[in-house]
């Protein structure tokens, strides 16, 4: 499976990411130095971003060899820079229906901004690093340690629900089931937990779910499936090990997305693979994008203004790429 069309690049705080075809524009330097040789051949760098425009201090203009803007490609430009968070922002989500934005940091605190503004409402001291957050209809589920925080947006309720050993890094909702991905075994006696499900021998990065399935990522390199009728299963048993393992990653599983029957994974070894089932639950593997410097760290699919796939890919060189799959 390859991608076809056009690349679209958004930069991040340090403004360095790769273009997806080579520079092939070269400018003599106009002032070489004295000890060079004149025919001293120099790159413009202009995938770079321009220090100096950032903080509003470059003169060149349209001469500038650096970036004057933090995206290149089509569609996209930069609304705000939402800034109060000290340390790593752990998840991001903006509830269905609402008009408010609601961040999770390691630093932690979670805040709620303003969808209009941009501006900072309100932020809740959560007494630990967040691991994750996301949203389900009115609630917002934030991944602790030992714990996961359920906040009501409507009636200001909070719970924590118990049961997780360790901290939590990755959650989604599959049905009316809430599913927490985190370092260790639970702890199958705390009231409220429905199941556990083992196989993994490092801590659970990531989760997706799909076509009766469940799929986690994990530190151990791997990912693995289990089946809907399993997770019942699962439900009845209290602990169950997933039936399927995916190998094919050199490094740490960051990101999964299940879409139309395929499930896209992410690594940071620096490849992005899209996978596919055939008869018997066996899967196969081929590399949708591999990264020749940068790992990936999140995956993100959803439609385009066009209704067109697109897949969003950030990049632990601070960057946001988006990528056109086929129909």
């Amino acid at each position: 499976m390859d991608v076809h069309g056009r690349e679209r690049i958004l930069a991040g705080n340090n403004g360095e990411f790769s273009y997806s075809k080579a520079n092939d524009i070269f400018l003599r330097n106009p002032n070489p130095p004295h000890n060079s040789s004149l025919s001293t051949l120099k790159s413009p760098d202009h995938n770079k971003l321009c220090k100096y425009w950032m903080s509003g201090h470059c003169h060149r203009g349209d001469k500038c060899w650096y970036l004057h803007s933090r995206s290149r490609g089509d569609g996209f430009t930069m609304l705000a820079k939402l800034e109060g968070h000290k340390k790593t922002i752990r998840g991001i989500a903006l509830p269905s229906g609402h008009d408010k934005l609601y961040s999770g940091s390691s630093d932690g605190t979670a805040r709620i901004w303003d969808g209009h503004t941009g501006k900072c409402l309100h932020f809740t001291n959560l007494g630990d690093d967040a691991g994750s957050l996301i949203t389900e209809g009115a609630w917002v589920f934030i991944g602790m340690k030992n714990a996961v925080k359920a906040l009501n947006i409507h009636s200001d309720l909070e719970l924590n629900l118990k049961g997780p050993v360790g901290q939590v890094y990755t959650m989604i909702v599959a049905g009316d089931m809430l599913l927490a991905g985190h370092r260790a075994s639970c702890e199958t006696d705390s009231f409220q937990l429905a199941a556990s499900l083992e196989g993994h021998n490092g801590a659970v990065s990531c989760l997706a779910v799909g076509d009766k399935m469940l799929f986690s990522g994990s530190l151990d390199k791997t990912i693995r499936v289990c089946s809907s009728a399993s997770l019942v299963f699962s439900l009845q048993n209290t602990l169950l090990t997933h039936f399927n393992a995916l190998r094919l990653h050199a490094d740490v599983v960051t990101s999964l997305v299940h879409c139309n029957g395929y499930l896209f994974s992410s690594s940071v070894d620096c490849t992005i693979k899209v996978w596919f089932a055939t008869e018997g639950q066996n899967w196969r593997c081929s590399i949708l994008i591999k990264r020749k410097m940068y790992g990936v760290l999140t995956l993100c699919g959803m439609n385009d203004a066009e209704t067109k796939p697109v897949l969003f890919c950030s990049c632990n060189d601070d960057s946001v790429r988006l990528y056109d799959l086929p129909s």
